[in-house]
């Protein structure tokens, strides 16, 4: 018998890569990117969220990460906007054993959002995204969302508006902190609002990149 494992993350992004090159490659690309895992080596096979992206490593150098990029990856997700030396948020699925800090993160990016403005809130900062109806669907008030990668707390959402409130720490650590008024997000919504959506009979849904 053979057991399937699913690879899964948690949404706590481990650290930020650089793009160093992009390379055309048929109809998709490969991109190269540095790794900020130090000691503890990658491995060709191994799957890393890139930007909330569940992508696999196909080759390495001393320096960098080598990722196919697919073209319904390229056309769904923020991958195909990215330029060199661009950073990135970057997270190693979960092994076995691991503590699960964040929320269930697949790495299947349902759609893109835009980022708006944010406002200061005491310590905090209040980030405000824009994104269709079709993924605001799956977001409540308290619920969970990842955006590029990272697991957040939705704070307040509208039908096509939704905000999330950010600890100065999240916003050195991930590329969140270096959003642009309009610049696209990837987004995954909670895993759990499509299953009950689907055991509800509804057949809309969202279709994961992947």
């Amino acid at each position: 018998m053979t057991l399937k494992v699913t690879i899964m993350f948690t949404g706590l992004v481990e650290g930020m890569g650089q793009v160093e090159r992009l390379e055309p490659e048929g109809d998709g690309r490969r991109l190269w990117l540095t790794a900020p895992f130090g000691a503890d080596p990658v491995h060709v096979g191994e799957s890393i969220a890139v930007n909330g992206v569940c992508l696999t490593v196909i080759a390495q150098t001393s320096s960098a990460l080598g990722f196919q990029l697919a073209p319904e990856t390229l056309r769904r997700s923020n991958l195909g906007l990215v330029e060199p030396r661009q950073f990135v948020n970057l997270e190693r699925a979960l092994k076995l054993g691991d503590r699960l800090g964040g929320h269930w993160v697949q790495g299947h990016v349902d759609g893109m959002g835009r980022f708006v403005e944010q406002r200061p809130d005491g310590d905090w900062w209040m980030y405000f995204f824009e994104a269709p109806g079709e993924l605001t669907r799956y977001m409540i008030p308290k619920g969970s969302i990842a955006i590029d990668g990272v697991s957040l707390t939705l704070v307040d959402v509208g039908p096509t508006r939704f905000s999330v409130a950010l600890i100065p720490h999240t916003l050195s650590v991930t590329t969140l902190g270096r959003l642009q008024p309009g610049q696209a997000v990837n987004l995954e919504v909670d895993l759990l609002a499509k299953y009950v959506e689907k055991l509800l009979g509804n057949p809309t849904s969202a279709r994961p990149a992947s």
